[in-house]
């Protein structure tokens, strides 16, 4: 079986989030001959330039400790990311300075990629996409450490492990795969190719503080108290939308990893050890307002395409609070936003509600909407 390992974690205090860390390397059995001499990096979820207290990002004091006890291992750590927007030195620079890890780095020694080259990566049993473009450091890795942020998604229903390898797609090139993939089920595939083309070696889930509702940035920040940790980022997906009470099963990664024999079918063919999954459960989590339309379901084939348009909602931007930077447009697979006279302007023809938007609107001002007759 599968073994994740939940750690109860109530505050981002180094030293607890230390005895966390060595916790999960101990009973994960990854001891000192994986990491001695090995070059181990790690990647967190960096989405945009943010304080970690919004929930929107891996919080450095995590990364710290994950890094430290790599470390101790005898491993050498860099911490690579490439986050929405463009992909270069001086913006990668900027996301560590706003986000709290360039002087995290430099309290405990560890390396911030700054190295902007990538490199094609071959998906060989992939599904929907054959071929990747991925930051180089993740393909020098000997060892990588997937340390995602647990939130809401308002395209693939949850970030965590498996969505957090997005983030190895240089920058803009990101809203080319959206555009080649704006179905939900075929992005969520191409994740999976991805997520299986690199394959981290450990993943890591910050759930101290997740995020609810309109994630990934747009949500609201909720505690959830834990710490997950596993080999296999599929299971570890699985305990976490357990956990925000999310079904494994409508989560279409999930349901395509469970189809290619890489994912425990339910959360019960996993082993849990530490806390109780039970106890950890949080009942009342709020799902992103994208979230499908259980009815649809229930409608005839022939209906089903024309219903799926109406009810999923769409971006809506509160153009009295736009400030013209731009950061919508610029993450636009479609290019269907426009600036005019300093405003955000949607051209809705060519929307295919993929969210980038929303996700990378630095001041929280795209708002996800549907009909009004879809939210009785």
């Amino acid at each position: 079986m599968e073994q994740v390992y939940l750690a109860p974690c109530t505050e981002y205090q180094y030293e607890s989030l230390k005895q966390v860390v060595d916790d999960i390397f101990d009973h994960l059995q990854l001891n000192r001959f994986l990491f001695q001499g090995a070059n181990v990096v790690i990647k967190p979820n960096l989405l945009m330039k943010c304080n970690p207290d919004t929930a929107i990002i891996t919080h450095p004091l995590l990364v710290a400790a994950v890094g430290t006890k790599v470390k101790e291992l005898g491993g050498k750590v860099t911490i690579a990311e490439s986050s929405g927007g463009r992909y270069t030195p001086s913006t990668v620079k900027h996301i560590y300075q706003s986000c709290g890890y360039t002087n995290m780095a430099q309290q405990y020694g560890f390396l911030l990629n700054t190295d902007c080259s990538y490199r094609s990566l071959k998906a060989h049993k992939a599904v929907r996409c054959k071929e990747f473009q991925v930051i180089s450091p993740i393909l020098d890795a000997d060892i990588i450490i997937d340390v995602g942020k647990l939130k809401t998604h308002c395209m693939t229903g949850m970030s965590g492990a498996v969505k957090n390898m997005f983030g190895v797609v240089p920058g803009l090139m990101k809203p080319e795969l959206h555009c080649r993939f704006p179905d939900k089920q075929e992005f969520s595939e191409m994740l999976v190719d991805l997520c299986e083309a690199v394959r981290p070696h450990i993943a890591i889930m910050d759930a101290v503080m997740g995020m609810e509702g309109n994630g990934p940035s747009g949500g609201k920040p909720r505690f959830i108290g834990t710490i997950v940790g596993g080999t296999n980022p599929y299971a570890v997906d699985m305990v976490c939308a357990s956990i925000i009470s999310l079904k494994p099963s409508e989560i279409f990664m999930l349901r395509s990893a469970m189809e290619r024999g890489i994912c425990p079918n339910s959360v019960e063919e996993i082993e849990i050890l530490g806390a109780s999954l039970t106890e950890t459960v949080i009942s009342d989590f709020l799902p992103p307002q994208s979230k499908s339309s259980d009815f649809i379901q229930y409608l005839p084939s022939f209906l089903r395409p024309l219903a799926t348009k109406i009810a999923t909602p769409v971006p809506k931007i509160r153009t009295n609070k736009c400030i013209g930077c731009g950061k919508c447009a610029e993450s636009c697979p479609q290019h269907t936003i426009e600036i005019k006279n300093k405003k955000a302007y949607i051209i809705y023809n060519n929307c295919i509600r993929c969210y980038c938007c929303h996700e990378m609107c630095p001041e929280h001002i795209i708002d996800i909407k549907r009909l009004a007759l879809f939210n009785l």
